[in-house]
């Protein structure tokens, strides 16, 4: 039998081909994103995606928000190999490491003291779900109450406790069983631009006979990201941050896809002026892509006791490699949130200037920083097919909001102007084709206009 295993291994080689039907036949059909993306991609450089057939895609997607600083980073892959090369720890649980102790430094060096904070560092698990189960649990232990206020469209993540906090009907019902302890209010702009949706939180807590029971916590995004784009104004933030701390309740700002310089500060929520109690980052915190999760509290709330929230994979040691070096790169002036605001600048005024050029479309934008969105509440399925279209001409793009009906612009906060001027160009030009086959086809068109209820 021995023979025979060895005899087939020997034979087995990868297959060097473009096709993708191997994914289609075994892995499960909770795939996501190789449906809108179906390709297979072997490199990527920079903001540059390959596939396996040669051809290149420029990447307005930046995996999801993991890779603010690009693929393949020059500048984080010597200090990773050399790392490998010495045999540093790769896993290393919560024991003490010198890539942790290193990492840790340059967090204190150039994060929290230059901004005047300081926050305890929790390493969790390794995804952003992992840090707010813990900031959820933490905020339960500390208050001693169970209940949780969320908003409209937010995105926290998919297991069993952020998951009680998202918004989208798709990921709750794929749960299985009621998610519970959390209760939604509107976010900001829920009810339009003249509500201050706040009048009603403050109304529901200063009446005892509300129904809302006085929640441990208050978890948001200061800029939703899958639930649209939609940012919060500051104005907003601040009294949500005055309403808290005077009823003594937690905020938990989740920095998951807005942080580490995605709007334009390394935190979403400094532009606000404000400190939240408890804040959870990953995606782009290890810069490379590498999972890495932490949860930044204040010294009072670390009730902690030893080994009372563990994870065999909260001690990613090529992570924190990375991540510090990004943190001395980057973030040791403010040379790169400069960079960044340019950059913006540049976004903003070509996806203005786009929405104009194409009236009937009804288009508007939303966003900061790098993280913008263009949206058509006119036509349901828009979005999608701009992002259909630009993938045919070589970029890759995706959607948002409930219904995907934001198109989602979440560059590499190191892209080139000129990259991010050729991929605005392809989504003109895409929506331009979409726009024309509308046209051409208006039965198609009129079944996908938006009804309102």
């Amino acid at each position: 039998m021995n023979k025979e295993i060895a005899a087939m291994n020997k034979k087995f080689s990868p297959s060097n081909d473009a096709s993708i039907a191997i994914f289609e036949r075994l892995e499960s059909e909770v795939r996501g994103y190789i449906r809108s993306f179906p390709i297979l991609f072997d490199r990527g450089v920079g903001t540059t995606l390959i596939g396996a057939d040669g051809r290149e895609y420029l990447d307005f997607f930046a995996g999801a928000g993991a890779l603010n600083y690009g693929h393949n980073n020059p500048a984080f892959k010597k200090p990773l190999l050399d790392y490998i090369e010495r045999d540093g720890i790769v896993h290393g649980l919560d024991l003490a490491t010198s890539a942790k102790k290193a990492f840790i430094e340059a967090f204190e060096h150039y994060i929290l003291k230059p901004r005047g904070l300081t926050y305890k560092l929790q390493f969790t698990g390794p995804t952003g779900t992992n840090a707010v189960e813990a900031a959820l649990k933490l905020a339960r232990l500390v208050t001693g109450r169970a209940n949780i206020v969320a908003f409209t469209n937010a995105f926290h993540g998919v297991s069993a406790g952020s998951l009680a906090a998202t918004g989208n009907k798709k990921y709750r019902s794929a749960a299985g069983y009621p998610v519970s302890h959390v209760a939604f209010l509107p976010y900001d702009g829920y009810l339009g631009a003249s509500v201050d949706t706040l009048d009603y939180f403050e109304k529901l807590l200063n009446d005892p006979s509300s129904g809302l029971d006085k929640p441990a916590a208050v978890i948001l995004e200061a800029v939703q990201g899958e639930g649209g784009i939609n940012p919060a104004s500051f104005k907003w933030l601040q009294r949500l941050r005055d309403l808290t701390a005077k009823h003594g309740i937690l905020m938990i700002l989740d920095d998951i896809q807005a942080g580490v310089g995605r709007t334009g500060q390394f935190f979403s929520f400094e532009a606000a002026k404000i400190v939240p109690d408890i804040v959870t980052l990953s995606k782009s915190l290890s810069a490379i892509g590498t999972p890495m999760s932490l949860v930044l509290l204040k010294p009072e709330l670390d009730i902690w006791s030893p080994g009372a929230h563990s994870g065999t994979f909260r001690g990613n040691n090529l992570a924190f490699v990375t991540a510090r070096v990004a943190l001395e790169t980057y973030w040791a002036d403010t040379k790169f949130e400069e960079e960044i605001a340019r950059k913006s600048a540049i976004l903003a005024e070509e996806l203005k200037s786009i929405a104009e050029d194409f009236p009937s479309l009804g288009l508007t934008l939303r966003g900061r920083g790098l993280m913008y969105g263009l949206v058509s509440q006119k036509h349901r399925s828009l979005a999608v097919q701009i992002a259909g279209e630009a993938l045919r001409r070589g970029l890759v793009i995706e959607t948002c909001g409930g219904r995907s009906e934001v198109l989602k612009f979440l560059v590499a906060l190191t892209i080139t102007e000129a990259d991010l001027r050729r991929g605005l160009s392809i989504v003109r030009e895409s929506i331009g084709a979409v726009q024309d086959h509308m046209e051409k086809n208006p039965v198609e068109t009129a079944v996908d206009l938006e009804v309102d209820a």
